[in-house]
């Protein structure tokens, strides 16, 4: 290594009269500034990219990038630098279950998901402009979280939900076994949307009353949109509000958000890992361990089990 003047390190060192251990103690101090600098310079850059993306995913993207970095570090960082996600605003009521239509049990309660066109779930929620309320339906597909229909209306009634089912079949064309799990409101309940839902052959599902958490899957979804699209924009009008959402859903949130339930991919990226038969999800991979440890058997990490693989058995010559 060449210092200087065309002087090696040892040569400056000795002619300064210190050793070279003090050098690089000196150096060793110096340098973790100019990383924490350029670390600092690269959470700038996707939290101003991303101006929602919370502490986790901006970490799980600099790991992406090559960085060393626990969330920990990326959290206190971020906060120094007032970089942190905007939070959510509440949101109003928007399901009418006081209807006359019938209402289905909830089978979605217990289901055990091995694949994508399963198990769809549908809601509706409100977004503010400046002069009025407009209205957003969706489909999302539980197993990839993958937004696979949307429609936006200024009405809050039975087309907005049916234009977001219509988006979903024509998307998907799924085939029989399909359970679609909605709120009782009347949007999901009315004659239309079941005989719509009924000629596809796909089965029906509905919320308990009073109870959010049945369809926590789109109630998280929802929440994703307002805190890192919604409140973050002031839209003109109906059509800025549209071209705003649409490009968060297809441009964003099925094609890069990272979900830590699809182990930090984003829906499409873990679609096209299902394709390929590499991929499970958290869920499943914490099933797998849990059924061990009922069992008595010992739960192996991925090295432990290929050195096992790799030693030769007992009954080998």
């Amino acid at each position: 290594m060449q210092g200087g003047g065309g002087l090696s390190i040892g040569e400056m060192c000795e002619s300064s009269a210190v050793s070279r251990a003090s050098y690089y103690r000196n150096w060793r101090k110096q340098e973790p500034k100019q990383e924490q600098t350029a670390l600092r310079d690269a959470i700038q850059r996707l939290a101003l990219k991303d101006r929602h993306c919370g502490y986790r995913r901006i970490g799980r993207w600099l790991k992406r990038e090559g960085w060393l970095v626990n969330h920990k570090r990326v959290l206190r960082l971020m906060r120094e630098d007032n970089l942190l996600s905007i939070r959510r605003r509440r949101f109003v009521v928007t399901t009418d279950s006081d209807h006359r239509w019938r209402v289905y049990p909830n089978l979605a309660r217990r289901m055990i998901l091995s694949g994508i066109n399963q198990l769809w779930v549908g809601d509706i929620t409100y977004v503010r402009l400046q002069q009025e309320f407009i209205y957003l339906a969706v489909i999302l597909d539980v197993y990839s979280r993958r937004v696979v229909g949307w429609s936006i209306s200024r009405q809050l009634d039975s087309n907005v939900a049916q234009q977001a089912l219509e988006s979903a079949l024509k998307e998907r064309q799924p085939g029989l076994g399909l359970i679609h799990h909605s709120d009782r409101g009347v949007q999901y309940a009315c004659g239309e949307y079941v005989n719509r839902l009924e000629s596809e052959g796909i089965t029906i599902s509905m919320s308990r009353p009073g109870n959010p958490w049945d369809n926590a899957w789109a109630e998280s979804f929802m929440k994703t949109l307002k805190v890192e699209e919604v409140d973050g924009r002031q839209y003109r009008n109906f059509d800025h509000a549209a071209a705003g959402i649409g490009s968060f859903i297809q441009e964003f949130y099925n094609q890069q958000r990272l979900h830590s339930a699809l182990d930090y991919l984003s829906p499409m990226e873990f679609e096209a890992e299902i394709a390929n038969g590499v991929v499970f999800t958290k869920k499943e991979k914490r099933s797998k361990k849990e059924r061990n440890v009922r069992k008595g058997r010992p739960v192996e990490t991925a090295a432990a089990e290929e050195i096992r693989k790799r030693r030769p058995s007992a009954t080998s010559p």
